[in-house]
């Protein structure tokens, strides 16, 4: 890891208020890597070898079974994945796999969980970090178990909209296919989705979002932040 690396790192606030030591220690066998698209990081089932710190750039995490694949989420910086994976020792529950050119630290998982145990301020900022992971996954278990795909659709586009310097207009981050895998439900379902939005003010054309009518399409999809605010 490059001597240029390490202050932007430091900042982060997985590792802000740990000891200079543990910190030195943490990042002597890291790496700082950009990958292109489409870059397969991590593999299910394979050991956690090492801890991935999304700086820049946007990475699918994906699942399969018995010759079908799913998407499980979307991570953006400034996050880790899989950290539980790292904590615990064990195999990576999922596959991750980035969708645009990414920045990625990566830092030795063995190094990660004995710094871990040593380092209380490192670890309640991991336990932190455990709790956020865990909030996601029960809010896009709720969406899926609460919302109508048609719902979920609506909600998905003005959480992506909030990344955009446009929230009127955008381009889906990811094809279709996998945006219904994400969304749980099968490509043709999304397009019919995508044709139940229109009198809502949304057409997509390929991957160009346009939202003729932001407050109609938050009337219907009545976002929470319950559900839909990675913040709280």
């Amino acid at each position: 890891m490059r001597s240029s690396d390490l202050p932007e790192i430091r900042q982060l606030a997985l590792f802000r208020d740990m000891s200079d030591e543990s910190f030195a220690d943490l990042v002597r066998g890291g790496y700082v890597q950009t990958f292109p698209p489409q870059v397969e990081l991590i593999r299910e089932g394979d050991a956690s070898d090492f801890l991935h710190v999304i700086i820049d750039g946007v990475v699918e995490l994906i699942a399969g079974w018995n010759e079908r694949q799913t998407v499980m989420a979307m991570v953006r910086p400034i996050s880790t994945f899989i950290l539980a994976a790292t904590i615990k020792d064990a195999p990576y529950l999922m596959s991750a796999r980035t969708v645009e050119k990414s920045r990625i630290v990566m830092l030795p998982s063995e190094d990660v969980r004995a710094v871990f145990d040593r380092d209380h301020a490192f670890a309640r900022a991991v336990v932190t970090e455990l709790a956020v992971c865990y909030r996601s996954v029960v809010k896009n278990s709720k969406g899926l178990k609460l919302r109508t795909s048609v719902e979920r659709l609506a909600n998905y586009l003005l959480r992506q909209g909030l990344h955009e310097e446009d929230r009127r207009r955008f381009a889906l981050i990811v094809e279709k296919r996998r945006l219904a895998s994400y969304l749980g439900m099968t490509p043709e379902n999304l397009s019919r989705a995508i044709k139940t939005l229109e009198p809502y003010g949304v057409t997509i054309d390929g991957a160009d979002v346009f939202v003729r009518d932001l407050s109609n399409l938050e009337r219907f999809a009545k976002p929470t932040p319950l559900i839909d605010d990675p913040s709280c």
